[in-house]
């Protein structure tokens, strides 16, 4: 991503940090990323457009984070309790994130429709952000997904694979819920452990 599309993007998100979505002003982000605001017209189209490639960002932000856990832990159970972790995590700290992976838009935020928006943008990243974003459901099924690949051992049969999916999908789903109504001792790993079927775990 060229560092002045970054930079703008970055702006945009201090600046929502600070105000509401509508009180965020395109200039003002403009000036704080040191480019003028033809720049960021340019690389956007609108505050629609704007809105649509930060919400992207942080959409791809967390599934790269689910990856890594996927990716550093050892065993199964580990892998299972970084991905629940690293969910509950960015949910609860970036509320772009937490908003994505709910669908609780506040009024505070942008909420950019779903589905694709018409684009003659010249810029091919935001050619991509004006696509169609994930719903909840969506990235409950992309986590799952994810994580029952990365978990599945060699020779998994049918049975296995539904048992790994149905084990996924709760494991994100019980860090959604961790979001609302944070564990107590024990966390997250614990809940975890409860799904995992103990050939698993």
């Amino acid at each position: 991503m060229p560092a002045a599309r970054e930079s703008l993007l970055d702006a945009a998100y201090t600046a929502l940090a600070r105000r509401p979505w509508s009180a965020v002003r395109m200039v003002d982000v403009a000036v704080s990323a040191g480019v003028s605001r033809q720049t960021l017209y340019n690389e956007f189209g609108s505050k629609e457009g704007l809105a649509r490639a930060l919400v992207r960002r942080e959409a791809d932000g967390y599934l790269a984070g689910v990856e890594r856990a996927l990716a550093g832990a050892a065993g199964p159970e580990d892998r299972l309790t970084a991905t629940a972790e690293w969910t509950a995590a960015a949910a609860r700290d970036n509320a772009l994130v937490r908003a994505l992976l709910t669908g609780c838009w506040s009024e505070w935020l942008p909420a950019p429709p779903l589905t694709a928006a018409p684009s003659a943008s010249a810029v091919p990243a935001q050619r991509r952000a004006d696509g169609p974003l994930p719903a909840p459901r969506d990235f409950v099924r992309i986590v799952r997904d994810r994580a029952a690949t990365a978990l599945a051992g060699p020779g998994a049969g049918p049975d296995d694979t539904a048992e790994l999916l149905r084990c996924c999908e709760l494991a994100v789903r019980l860090a959604l819920s961790c979001v609302a109504a944070p564990p107590g001792e024990g966390g997250i790993a614990e809940l975890v452990h409860a799904v995992l079927p103990r050939h698993l775990a």
